[in-house]
């Protein structure tokens, strides 16, 4: 049987650096940013997307952008810009002036080694501010290069390489970071407001690559990406954050033949992380299409993308409705609504056997009191979320 390959989370271009089909939307969802393509040209575009019908406002300048170039809306409205002159990191913000475009330099990153990759991070809780991510051979840093006093300042500076970048409060204070180091991937923590403070939070199992892609911070859920229930080969899965549940890995998230990539989570369920509904990306011979899943089901809905869909892009409100932003020719600001089928709540069961060869659904066991030294695993097992020392510093 051949499975289905689990996508980290998009960058801000692709390996042949040109330009996403997405966009990048505020923690909020008012706003959201992408580069518009007019010919073989590339410009900014502001999408306002918190009234009663989404509309874009292009943001051009003198020249076109690079295809590279990454944008980022802000909690304003101003449109966060990131290019590359001479190897340096230039940020500005961009703004519409009547007829025009206006530009508000912040100032520039140098890295100091040359072969390092800088991007920048998901827009931060509140949209204030904005941070980057520097990656070297042995080290990376993060920046914050919008909302600082005094242009671009490096907040923390952790060894190893890291990727991903998932927030953890309100406040912009805790961000999660997939930290490659000695061979294996690790999620851990950076409090950017404690001197850069680095803490662990997502160790499965001691020969695993763990990586953390979402995290909802009204219930509590965490979408995990690891190979720990079977070596070698990466599983979707999810937890809760600072519980006693452990991480598990349904089977039904495993699909034939095509790239499965969550991008968002259902807000507002707070206390039920099994019921928030997880949107998916699913990539296969046929094309992109939606799927939604959640903890409490053994199953993936199927859902059609609407035309022009600006892939992995799209938001849950609170009462399960998913909004898709997509952009044809007839409409080029549009925001599709599905209301996928509600949650069912699962049937209470008796316990069953374990089937040989293992368990539908991998997941570690609770741990219990010890009342005789237990036999050694066989394979490495998931760890429960709980066990990480920062999961009881952040609340749901």
């Amino acid at each position: 049987m051949t499975v289905c390959a689990i996508e980290p989370s998009a960058g801000p271009e692709d390996e042949d650096g040109t330009a996403p089909a997405g966009c990048t939307l505020t923690a909020d969802g008012a706003y959201g940013a992408r580069l518009a393509s007019a010919g073989d040209s590339w410009f900014p575009e502001r999408w306002t997307l918190d009234g009663p019908e989404p509309y874009a406002v292009p943001l051009p300048r003198n020249q076109p952008e690079e295809p590279g170039t990454e944008v980022q809306p802000m909690g304003d409205g101003r449109v966060l810009i990131h290019r590359v002159v001479a190897a340096r990191h230039a940020f500005s913000l961009l703004y519409p002036t009547g007829p025009g475009t206006g530009e508000l330099p912040l100032g520039a990153v140098e890295c100091a080694d040359a072969t390092a990759r800088l991007r920048l991070l998901p827009p931060a809780p509140g949209g204030e501010r904005a941070y980057a991510l520097a990656v070297g051979p042995r080290s990376t840093s993060v920046w914050l290069v919008a909302g600082g006093a005094f242009g671009p300042e490096r907040l923390a500076e952790l060894p190893g390489r890291c990727t991903g970048g998932v927030w953890l409060d309100r406040t912009g204070r805790l961000l999660a970071l997939d930290r490659e180091a000695g061979g294996r991937v690790k999620t851990v923590v950076v409090d950017l407001d404690g001197g850069g403070e680095v803490s662990p939070l997502l160790q499965i199992a001691a020969e695993s690559d763990d990586r953390l892609l979402l995290a909802d911070l009204d219930s509590g859920l965490l979408i995990v990406r690891s190979d720990a229930p079977s070596p070698g080969q990466d599983r979707l899965g999810w937890g809760v954050l600072g519980s006693s549940l452990p991480v598990r890995f349904p089977e039904c998230l495993r699909l034939r033949d095509c790239s499965v990539t969550p991008f968002a989570i259902q807000p507002g369920q707070v206390l039920t992380p099994e019921s928030c509904a997880v949107a998916l990306r699913l990539d296969g011979p046929a094309g992109s299409w939606v799927g939604v899943w959640r903890p409490a089901e053994r199953r993936v809905h199927h859902l059609r993308a609407p035309e022009g869909w600006l892939a992995g892009t799209g938001l849950w409100t609170p009462e399960g409705v998913l909004r898709l932003p997509y952009a044809t020719q007839a409409v080029p600001c549009g925001v599709a609504r599905v209301s996928p089928p509600g949650a069912v709540p699962p049937e209470p069961t008796a316990p069953v056997p374990e089937p040989p060869g293992g368990r539908g659904e991998h997941e570690s066991p609770a741990p219990s009191a010890p009342s005789a030294p237990p036999p050694a695993p066989s394979a490495p097992r998931p760890v429960p979320l709980r066990e990480a020392p920062l999961g009881r510093l952040v609340t749901n």
